[in-house]
């Protein structure tokens, strides 16, 4: 997205905001988020696992830090980049919650979490591992309960460079092992895996 013009982001920004708009009128639950110039619209269908590993971060990140809030499925959008997401859960310090705002900031967001789904892990793998450095998050955590992965990676220190802005540092983690992202420290032996046929 670093080809359009502010003004061609600003556009894309609205129309985002519209179908976000006309979504929530419909039956169901639907994520409107941007990636490269293009607005990608799925509808939401989280599993138990998903949910219980949400909910179990969520816990983990406010009990360690009170001053902050870890909102799930909430609009995040980023106004240097032009970029829309809706995380799994995004830190952010209470006081910069602004309950008259659409959408929060991404320049406010501490870390994002995103479990990956076993129907659309590619969007958390690649795109949101691509556009979260661009947006200014500092700290991105990637549940994979998939059977054969059951991994965390914590990816930070969004740097420019020759290739643009990326995460410069990325650890792995195993499901077990308690994992260091940012300032917190998640025990991650309660997330639970999907079942071997998902």
């Amino acid at each position: 997205m670093t080809d359009l013009t502010p003004d061609e982001k600003r556009r894309l920004h609205d129309l985002t905001e519209q179908i976000a708009e006309l979504a929530e009128h419909h039956e169901g639950q639907w994520k409107v988020q941007t990636t490269d110039g293009m607005i990608l619209v799925a509808m939401m269908s989280p599993t138990a696992p998903h949910g219980l590993n949400v909910v179990r971060l969520r816990r983990q990140i406010e009990a360690q830090a009170p001053e902050v809030i870890a909102l799930s499925d909430t609009n995040m959008h980023d106004p240097v980049s032009g970029l829309t997401k809706i995380p799994d859960l995004m830190v952010i310090r209470e006081t910069d919650a602004d309950d008259t705002a659409k959408v929060v900031n991404a320049r406010d967001v501490l870390m994002t979490v995103e479990v990956v789904s076993p129907s659309n892990s590619l969007d958390d793998i690649r795109k949101k591992l691509k556009d979260y450095p661009k947006m200014g998050i500092p700290v991105y955590v990637v549940v994979d309960p998939r059977d054969k992965k059951q991994t965390v990676t914590v990816h930070s220190e969004p740097t420019d460079g020759p290739d643009g802005t990326k995460y410069r540092r990325s650890v792995p983690y195993a499901f077990g092992d308690t994992v260091t992202a940012g300032r917190w420290t998640l025990a991650t032996s309660s997330l639970k895996s999907y079942p071997a046929d998902w």
